[in-house]
């Protein structure tokens, strides 16, 4: 499913026009971005947990040559599914 297709089921489900199921979309997304980039929790009960962790600055190796390259440190977006979320995929 793509973007416009979860509009499309969002207004569907919630009885909203696909223009304001949009808007709900893109405040939802807005909001959890800048919820991440200060570094909390996003925590939706039954759907789950997007959180930020960082990964230490490592030693790599480019599988072409095999050359010892360094790669940084970074930030990556986690995801726990919650309960609910898993049951309904069981």
């Amino acid at each position: 499913m793509n973007k416009s297709e979860l509009i499309d089921a969002m207004a569907a489900v919630a009885g909203l026009t696909k223009v304001d199921s949009k808007k709900a979309l893109d405040a939802f997304i807005q909001v959890a971005g800048e919820t991440l980039k200060v570094g909390d929790k996003l925590t939706l009960v039954g759907f789950g947990t997007l959180s930020v962790s960082e990964k230490a600055a490592r030693q790599g190796r480019n599988p072409q040559s095999g050359l010892k390259i360094n790669i940084p440190a970074k930030k990556v977006i986690k995801f726990k599914a919650g309960a609910d979320l898993n049951a309904k995929i069981q």
